[in-house]
């Protein structure tokens, strides 16, 4: 038992063993998720956050020491939202003939994210950088960091709401726009 003891403290100080575990977590809830028919609520993201929160609170890691070796999926981030683009720019044609009313609603839900977010913040009573993090928490990871950081906000809590809006409007959307009957690619 020592031994085994002496093998988990010395390997929770390895950077690789938390980017191992997150990525093993992350394929672990995609097998699952797929196994379940891709339902809404079994989401990967949301699944892989549960095994890894579980994983730190039963061996009583910080997130300081998980974030040393995950922040290698951090720095991908920036990366993997340029990639978002390579689907726009082979669609670049459907995407100049719905161009106005796509970024009408863009614009709009933008809109609607933030002012709903800080409104009921700051009704609710949060104040300073607590709400300033709350601002971004509806664009991509990379985006929402840089610009919690520019006004003030704390981008380590503007990560976790990035994630939590994702995950909710991942599990939520799908049922939402399927009962209003939306069938839209575009919308959708």
């Amino acid at each position: 038992m020592d031994e085994a003891l002496a093998l988990w403290s010395y390997l929770a100080r390895e950077p690789l063993l938390w980017l191992t575990l997150t990525l093993g977590a992350y394929v672990a809830a995609d097998k699952l998720s797929e196994a379940l028919g891709r339902h809404a609520l079994a989401n990967p993201v949301l699944i892989a956050v549960i095994l890894l929160a579980i994983v730190l609170r039963a061996t009583g890691t910080g997130y300081d020491t998980y974030f040393e070796g995950a922040q290698f999926v951090h720095f991908m981030l920036g990366p993997a939202t340029v990639a978002l683009a390579l689907p726009l720019y082979s669609n670049l044609g459907q995407v100049r003939r719905v161009l106005a009313p796509m970024l009408a609603a863009l614009l709009a839900g933008s809109l609607v994210a933030i002012l709903s977010a800080l409104g009921l913040a700051w009704a609710l009573g949060v104040r300073g950088a607590v709400l300033l993090s709350l601002a971004p928490k509806s664009a991509t990871a990379p985006v929402a960091l840089g610009v919690s950081e520019a006004v003030g906000g704390m981008p380590t809590l503007t990560a976790a709401l990035v994630i939590l809006t994702g995950i909710i409007g991942a599990v939520v959307s799908t049922p939402m726009l399927n009962a209003l009957g939306i069938r839209d690619w575009r919308a959708r």
